[in-house]
């Protein structure tokens, strides 16, 4: 009886948001510089507090994998991440908390942050408010069974689709949704290319503020990896958690003395 009361509150308050369903994307730039998105998503943006990139004006960067399954390569990922000391945040499915506790409950241990990718994965704007609250909530609540963590702060909107709508209501869960400003086509499993294309697609790519999406299905991303960290450190890059660039966005909306 609670869950429907609170699905009915949420949805009441969602009545004036529009459902139009967009695809999210930004517009790419030469030169390592920032890019930025069609006005109308940072717009939506800002209305809902969501992000896809950091303070352009320093050079940090932030990691972020989707892991809607495993396919034997986020140990490695994680062996990379722990040996360079790099923070980064993995968004998961409930088919990867149900077939990977492991990986996830390693993830946690090793201070790494773990946000909502939805349960089944299913396009958020698509859904109802009822069937988007359920998709959210059972993912934490399976997320807080396996690790005892009863947080869970970001949520990576499946297949980069999101309307207004979505955004307001899973706002209104808690959640800050994250988008990117760095991605490449690497989660076809059966068109990898190499650890040095890996490495060059990031690369070319990498810019002041980036939030980059990654995927651990791939094995050419789990070879690039510490090439890739090596080489933005290199050029005076900083791995940050995406904790760190909330707690930054929020000291820039306080008075300073």
């Amino acid at each position: 009886m609670v869950f429907v009361s609170a699905t009915c509150h949420f949805a009441l308050n969602t009545l004036a948001a529009s459902d139009q369903t967009y695809n999210w994307s930004y517009i790419p730039t030469k030169d390592n510089k920032p890019v930025s998105t069609e006005p109308e998503y940072q717009e939506l943006l800002n209305k809902t507090g969501g992000i896809f990139i950091g303070n352009t004006e320093k050079k940090d960067l932030y990691l972020t994998f989707d892991n809607g399954y495993e396919n034997g390569y986020t140990e490695q990922v994680l062996n990379v991440l722990k040996e360079k000391g790099v923070p980064a945040t993995f968004f998961v499915t409930g088919h990867y908390l149900e077939t990977a506790a492991d990986l996830v409950n390693r993830m946690v241990d090793e201070g790494h942050i773990v946000g909502n990718h939805s349960w089944h994965h299913p396009s958020l704007p698509e859904v109802g408010d009822g069937k988007l609250i359920e998709e959210l909530d059972k993912v934490k609540k399976r997320f807080t069974e396996l690790t005892g963590v009863n947080e869970m702060n970001y949520l990576r909107p499946p297949r980069g689709e999101f309307s207004e709508r979505s955004l307001v209501l899973s706002n209104k869960l808690g959640y800050t949704n994250v988008f990117w400003s760095l991605a490449y086509k690497d989660w076809d499993v059966d068109n990898q290319k190499g650890g040095d294309y890996a490495y060059k697609q990031i690369m070319k790519r990498i810019h002041p503020g980036s939030i980059m999406l990654i995927h651990s299905v791939s094995s050419d991303n789990a070879e690039a990896l510490p090439r890739v960290i090596d080489e933005a450190r290199k050029l005076g890059y900083e791995f940050k958690s995406l904790d760190d660039l909330m707690f930054e966005r929020q000291m820039e909306q306080l008075p300073f003395p």
